[in-house]
């Protein structure tokens, strides 16, 4: 995916903003050799190397002209807090003093890292942490692909597993995510298979259909309600792109991927979306769509004004998804003492988003 460098306010080019393909347009502007470019990214990626003279295949001119006209502008570690569990999350500094964070989860097989697309969300779902912090821009795919490129470094090699599912809703900066997935695919950089990376979205509808022209990266969709009442209400970019479109988009999606499925992510929150007529009603909803549904125990935050539901109610809904023939899981809590779980990102974010006058519906209780 071929673009148009990016210039910074001195002028200079960051380079890890550009796919392979455009740090090869690039130097061949100059003067110089495809392969010299391809050289570079791979310097970059694969060896994670920032230092200009430390590439030693890059002839003296072109570290010269890439000194001059471009800069490695990688996140800065604010904060690494590791968890007993293993999880691991970073706070990065970004260039204007915002803050996003990165988590990185491991477990025997593999690791998964866990990346933020925005500083902040402005979906305002009500579950979310994240949400309640504000909104102030999209990440640059070098902001992006900066978490993973750190993530590599601390750990001696690139996780196993990478999910668009940090802070921020990816489809919402579309342009950004999809050239720093295909960095993180690239086999001159990280070398995961498109199966390795997820992205997930709350269900920007006409965005779906474009990533799947362009895209066959692993899709997984913030459901938790399985009607479009509840879910107006939780999920409110459900108002604009209720379920009557959504389901049509991710079984587009699957189109001519007869293995894949959709992951549905399902937070479970006590006497809101956990009874067993809410499970019929999913199974009704998802009826012809392969799908896994990932069951996620809620993970509180401060006035969040939601519970938990019992493991025992949990664990009967998902046995109840599970006669129904679909395939039903309930995620480990990972992080949650060092405020890393699903929902609890927060960073630092300045929300520049104008005041709503619509006030915060309440959630519509009973069982």
């Amino acid at each position: 995916m071929q673009q148009a460098p990016q210039i910074t306010p001195d002028l200079r080019i960051p380079l890890l903003d550009l796919d392979r393909a455009g740090v090869e347009a690039l130097t061949a502007s100059w003067g110089f050799k495809p392969y010299h470019g391809r050289n570079l990214f791979r310097w970059l990626h694969k060896h994670g190397v920032s230092d200009l003279e430390a590439m030693t295949d890059l002839s003296k001119a072109l570290r010269e002209r890439l000194a001059a006209e471009t800069l490695i502008d990688l996140p800065r570690v604010a904060l690494e807090q590791p968890s007993p569990d293993g999880t691991i999350k970073w706070l990065f500094d970004l260039h204007d003093g915002q803050r996003v964070e990165t988590v990185q989860i491991p477990e025997e097989d593999r690791s998964t890292l866990c990346v933020s697309s925005q500083v902040g969300c402005a979906l305002d779902c009500r579950f979310c942490a994240t949400a309640r912090q504000g909104f102030s821009r999209n990440l640059s795919t070098g902001e992006i692909v900066g978490q993973v490129w750190h993530a590599t470094r601390a750990l001696g090699k690139p996780p196993t597993n990478i999910v668009m599912m940090g802070m921020g809703e990816p489809l919402a900066n579309f342009d950004a995510v999809v050239r720093a997935m295909a960095i993180m695919q690239d086999d001159f950089a990280y070398m995961l298979a498109k199966t390795r990376v997820t992205l997930s979205t709350s269900g920007i509808v006409p965005n779906i259909y474009r990533l799947a022209e362009i895209s066959a990266v692993s899709l997984a969709v913030s459901l938790h309600a399985p009607d479009n009442a509840l879910r107006d209400q939780l999920v409110p970019i459900n108002r604009k792109y209720p379920l009557e479109q959504l389901i049509p988009a991710c079984k587009a999606y699957l189109r001519g991927e007869p293995r894949r499925r959709v992951t549905w992510e399902y937070v479970m929150l006590k006497e809101i979306n956990d009874s067993d007529r809410h499970a019929k009603a999913l199974i009704r909803l998802l009826e012809g769509t392969p799908s896994k549904v990932n069951l996620i125990p809620f993970n509180p935050f401060p006035g969040s004004g939601f519970e938990t539901s019992d493991p025992e109610r949990i664990e009967a809904f998902r046995q109840r998804l599970k006669r129904s023939g679909l395939v039903a899981t309930t995620r480990k809590t990972r992080g949650d003492e060092i405020a890393a779980a699903c929902g609890q990102l927060v960073g630092q974010v300045q929300d520049r988003r104008q005041p709503r006058a619509e006030a915060r519906l309440p959630v519509t209780l009973g069982r």
